[in-house]
């Protein structure tokens, strides 16, 4: 009986998932629809007769400004600097969003999230490292780790190359994963770095279970 009641409530919390950001996106746009309309009218007033003033052309003109907007912080840097104004820069930071269909293109991993911890993740970028003017040997990983259960909220983690390991499990098994174990893969599958040798491999997979 509990494992059932937990399997109904894995549906629900599946569902609860994807239907919040459809409900807040349709609650935005219905409040945009309502007061943009009223709010574009009344600038339209400034210029055009009222008897051209059709219905909808009020909306459209805060959607024009909307995007205006996004073109001009985008494109210029009008964005940069207002990214580099204290707290409210946050709003207005550069740079690439990080979405579903992004994650389901990018390589998957574990890593010690602490000395006892191994968590999900997703490679972004690996940096060398030079000590002065020396090359170091430990190159950083940065690393994706996200939040759950939104999963395109998180942050990002720099470890040492040999902390991470990637697996060869796609992406939708991840996060399968990451939503409370709502499917699970048979096994996980490890893989070696490209500069790694069959012995270095064998013995960092120790640090994740292999013996």
């Amino acid at each position: 009986m509990k494992d059932f009641l937990r399997k109904q409530s894995t549906f629900i919390l599946y569902g609860f998932v994807f239907w919040l950001p459809v409900i807040l996106v349709v609650y935005v746009v219905i409040l945009l629809f309502s007061n943009g309309e009223k709010l574009g009218r009344s600038i339209l007033g400034v210029v055009v007769p009222d008897k051209f003033l059709y219905a909808g052309l009020g909306f459209i003109l805060c959607i024009l400004i909307i995007y205006l907007t996004g073109m001009l912080l985008k494109l210029t840097k009008v964005g940069r600097v207002l990214s580099k104004i204290p707290f409210i820069g946050i709003f207005f930071g550069q740079g690439e969003i990080m979405t579903i269909g992004r994650l389901s293109h990018m390589q998957t991993c574990l890593f010690l999230y602490s000395s006892t911890c191994i968590s999900y993740g997703w490679i972004l970028s690996e940096e060398r490292v030079k000590i002065s003017e020396v090359a170091a040997g430990f190159p950083i990983i940065n690393i994706y780790f996200p939040n759950v259960p939104t999963l395109i909220t998180g942050q990002v983690f720099a470890a040492r190359k040999d902390t991470v390991i990637k697996i060869a499990n796609p992406s939708t098994e991840v996060i399968n994963l990451l939503l409370y174990a709502f499917r699970s893969p048979a096994a996980l599958r490890y893989l070696p770095w490209d500069d790694e040798s069959p012995e270095e491999f064998k013995e960092r997979s120790k640090i994740f279970g292999l013996k």
